[in-house]
């Protein structure tokens, strides 16, 4: 009598058992469901928490350097820029936190880097299809523009010039205040276009051409 007891009581226990599995795996299933970004099998790709910076004359409340890109076409060519947009916030741009005659960035925190799918011609210099580190150095009088081989970088810290592609000079010009930095690709007709890069109240462009 006493070993059927026992039995009865070890089945019930393991019934119960398996019935609370099984709800705790139903629950977990809902939640995967209900915060899907939460799930190891939906990972974000890199472009999904980039954001396109717009014209911005005013200032934002958002701190730090934001994740951006920029994409345009060119005739035939698919370009795309990746960086970090900076603010302004009523700081000096020019000569403060950027230094004049040193290799920057263009951005912030890692190289801004510059995709093409096809060949592209940059200060008459032909560039294959490929990604590269955009630098640039600021100066008083004009700026320097660089396409380097290594565009994946920590700042300009591992920048070496005889990696350079081409180099071409530039002069900025004075426009519209615009908070964050901003790059835009914009075509002007079949084979010719300009990179566009404006902050603070200095725009340089960035001639190219098929």
């Amino acid at each position: 009598m006493i070993q059927k007891v026992t039995i009865y009581f070890v089945l019930t226990v393991f019934s119960f058992s398996l019935m609370f599995c099984n709800q705790n795996s139903n629950s977990e299933q809902a939640q995967e469901r209900d915060n899907p970004t939460t799930s190891p099998a939906a990972p974000q790709s890199k472009a999904e928490d980039a954001v396109t910076i717009a014209e911005q004359p005013e200032p934002d409340t958002l701190k730090g350097s934001l994740k951006a890109v920029a994409t345009g076409k060119i005739g035939s060519v698919n370009l795309r820029i990746d960086y970090h947009s900076p603010a302004v916030r009523n700081r000096v741009v020019w000569g403060g936190l950027v230094a004049y005659d040193q290799v920057w960035v263009t951005g912030a925190h890692s190289a801004t880097s510059l995709q093409t799918d096809g060949p592209i011609v940059i200060g008459g210099q032909k560039i294959p299809a490929g990604q590269y580190a955009l630098f640039t150095i600021p100066g008083k009088q004009g700026w320097t523009v660089i396409l380097n081989k290594k565009w994946e970088q920590h700042l300009a810290d591992e920048y070496s010039e005889m990696e350079d592609v081409v180099r071409l000079s530039v002069q900025p010009e004075t426009s519209q205040h615009q908070e964050r930095l901003r790059y835009e690709i914009r075509p002007e007709g079949e084979k010719n276009g300009s990179i566009i890069m404006r902050w603070e109240k200095l725009t340089v462009s960035i001639p190219i051409s098929l």
